[in-house]
């Protein structure tokens, strides 16, 4: 008798590969700790799984993001703590030089660390960098990632906090220009704009603007009255009066008191002090005792400006705390939902 098929053996053979394959599954699953390894364990969940895990990695990097930025708050910070002592110390020397029993020997002395301080504040604002990106010169801006997908940002910026730019004194260039700029003691900058130097009307104006302003500068604007004619207003030494003159093509000057000479120029001054350039911080003079009540009022400002920027950066670094805080609670509370889909049973699976 012939046998052509064995049915129970073919039977017993389809069960052993069954139990093969799943041998194999379960061994899989069990030394790789997932349920789905591929596409055919589970189609769906594999897309869900994925998903997740691209936001689970998205999120520890801006959690790595907005730690990175906490350090450069904490570098300029911490700088901008240092600018601060040497304000302190510079307000303590103004304090110092304000008492008369100080002879002018003695204030050009403290005038001598005034400066030094000023000029370390520059320096400091100079090369204060993170990663070399330069974080106190007035140009800092950047933007955090702190968020797993686009447009998740944090954008900051730093001011400039060198002592030219504390915004206490004044700020110039010469008649030559296009511009007069200047800050007021109130901290606000301000600029007068005219065409050249040349016309008269909008030069006086210029210098009309910084007299309003009460700035306390020595600077001229000198107006050729040859070609150009207009109204010249000219501010006092004390900036308490404005006086205006007729100024005619080809004349002289015409106003008593005021650089009158055979070149056909009128000098128009603004008050007493644009002597070195940028006065800001740096232009700090406690070299006589009215000199020193005013830097008072002027490093006070000062401190001002950079306890702002402090307070600024610190308010930024407490939300970033609370980011990160935040950005490690959902990849935690999302890595456990990504584990419910993906992750073996080993119970199950064994």
């Amino acid at each position: 008798m012939i046998i052509n098929h064995n049915i129970a053996a073919l039977n017993t053979h389809r069960q052993m590969g069954n139990a093969q394959s799943a041998q194999m599954n379960s061994m899989e699953k069990l030394s790789s700790g997932l349920r789905i390894n591929s596409a055919k364990d589970d189609a769906a969940g594999l897309t869900i799984s994925e998903k997740m895990r691209g936001q689970i990695r998205g999120l520890e990097q801006a959690s790595t993001n907005a730690q990175d930025g906490i350090s450069l708050i904490q570098t300029a910070e911490g700088t901008l703590n240092e600018t601060q002592d040497i304000l302190q110390r510079m307000r303590e020397l103004a304090v110092q030089s304000a008492n008369d029993t100080n002879t002018d020997t003695d204030r050009n002395e403290i005038q001598k660390e005034v400066t030094e301080l000023a000029s370390e504040i520059t320096r400091i604002g100079n090369d204060t960098a993170f990663n070399t990106k330069d974080l106190l010169n007035g140009k800092f801006e950047a933007t955090f990632q702190i968020g797993a997908n686009s447009n998740q940002n944090l954008s900051i910026s730093i001011s400039d906090m060198r002592s030219e730019a504390l915004k206490v004194g004044i700020n110039y260039e010469a008649t030559s220009g296009t511009e007069i700029s200047y800050n007021k003691t109130d901290g606000t900058a301000s600029t007068a704009t005219f065409v050249s130097a040349e016309d008269a009307k909008t030069a006086a104006d210029s210098l009309k603007a910084a007299q309003e302003a009460k700035v306390t500068a020595d600077a001229a604007v000198a107006a050729d009255t040859t070609s150009d004619a207009g109204l010249i207003a000219t501010a006092t030494a004390a900036a308490t009066a404005v006086t205006s003159a007729e100024a005619v093509a080809g004349a002289k000057s015409g106003v008593a008191g005021y650089h009158d000479d055979t070149t056909n120029e009128l000098a128009v001054s603004a008050s007493s002090a644009f002597k070195t350039g940028d006065l800001g911080v740096a232009g700090i003079d406690v070299s006589s005792q009215r000199n020193a009540n005013t830097a008072i009022t002027t490093i006070n400002k000062a401190i001002e400006s950079v306890s702002s920027e402090r307070s600024k950066l610190g308010a930024t670094q407490n939300r970033l705390d609370h980011t990160i805080n935040n950005l490690n609670t959902s990849a935690e509370n999302l890595t456990a939902a990504e584990s419910r889909i993906r992750d073996v049973d080993y119970a199950e699976a064994a």
